[in-house]
């Protein structure tokens, strides 16, 4: 079994990410490309992605966010968690988010939220 391969995700993965993104809401509009640039190019706001052989294969987002309580420490929220269908029930979703909490951590929030869906 190949390895996973966890690194921040930019704007040249978009199209991969997007692809997905179908096994995470199947059906939904692709968002336009002034959507995309704006999302990469938002402060505060990394993706994360995991590759086995080159593909991607897993993703979620992290917004660290400013905040006035705790002493002035952000916050931040895990969200978009997504594993590839055929790829799910090997951990590769469980490494990504130890890894986005790890980042959290490094970036000083003092807390970290995950959000999920009714699913």
């Amino acid at each position: 079994m190949a390895a996973l391969v966890l690194r921040d995700l930019g704007l040249g993965d978009a199209d991969a990410l997007i692809a997905l993104y179908e096994h995470l809401n199947p059906g939904d509009a692709p968002p336009s490309p002034e959507a995309v640039r704006a999302v990469f190019g938002h402060p505060g706001l990394r993706h994360f992605g995991g590759f086995v052989d080159g593909v991607l294969v897993a993703s979620c987002n992290q917004a660290v966010i400013p905040n006035l309580t705790r002493g002035g420490r952000a916050y931040a929220v895990i969200e978009n968690v997504v594993t590839n269908a055929a790829c799910r029930g090997q951990g590769h979703g469980q490494a990504l988010i130890r890894h986005a909490v790890a980042q959290a951590w490094a970036a000083g929030a003092y807390k970290v939220v995950l959000t999920a869906s009714r699913k």
